[in-house]
């Protein structure tokens, strides 16, 4: 069974900087596509960032030029790095694992992004 565990979350001033981590555990050697969501209040979850096994990356426009997706497959874990973090940022981010049959979610983590 798969597990996802998503770390780095907290509260951060607007135009400051976070690291989110999503460690995968019981995938084995295997490494599958990966992406970051978020859902802040009252709002549907929304996708922000697709990284496939080879690296290659995609994101959601409100994330471009400032979050970088990445991934260290010998750790199976996945990154957000997330910069120039503004209010509307503030949400619990998600990291989600694309399996071959399912779908894995991590539980989340809370980002807060207030003066």
């Amino acid at each position: 069974q798969v597990q996802l565990v998503e770390s780095g979350g907290g509260l951060v001033q607007p135009g400051g900087s976070l690291r989110l981590s999503c460690a995968a555990s019981g995938s084995g050697s295997s490494v599958y596509p990966m992406q970051w969501y978020r859902q802040a209040p009252g709002k549907q979850r929304e996708l922000v960032a697709h990284i496939t096994i080879t690296g290659t990356t995609q994101y959601a426009e409100s994330a471009k030029g400032r979050f970088t997706i990445s991934r260290a497959n010998a750790k199976n874990t996945a990154y957000l790095q997330m910069n120039s973090l503004k209010p509307e940022d503030t949400a619990v981010y998600y990291c989600r694992l694309l399996g071959v049959r399912s779908d894995y979610w991590g539980q989340g983590t809370q980002v807060t992004v207030s003066s």
